[in-house]
């Protein structure tokens, strides 16, 4: 089944914390880990953010031919 808007959200939040606690990449014992790039996970959530919204009232309205938001 595939994830809702908001369980997307959710995770990209998720994302966003792990990387303003406990930075962007670490090293250990010669091994690297970097994890998303800040910048972009920022633009997600963003975009998540208004399709969860519109997801919530049930899809994209209509007002006179022109999608409204």
């Amino acid at each position: 089944m595939a994830k809702t808007y908001a369980d997307q959200l959710t995770q990209v939040e998720a994302a966003i914390e792990a990387i303003e606690q406990r930075g962007q990449s670490y090293t250990i014992s010669g091994r690297s880990l970097s994890r998303g790039d800040l910048k972009t996970l920022y633009a997600e959530r963003k975009r998540l953010t208004t399709l969860a919204a519109r997801e919530a009232r049930g899809g994209v309205r209509v007002r006179y031919g022109v999608p409204v938001q």
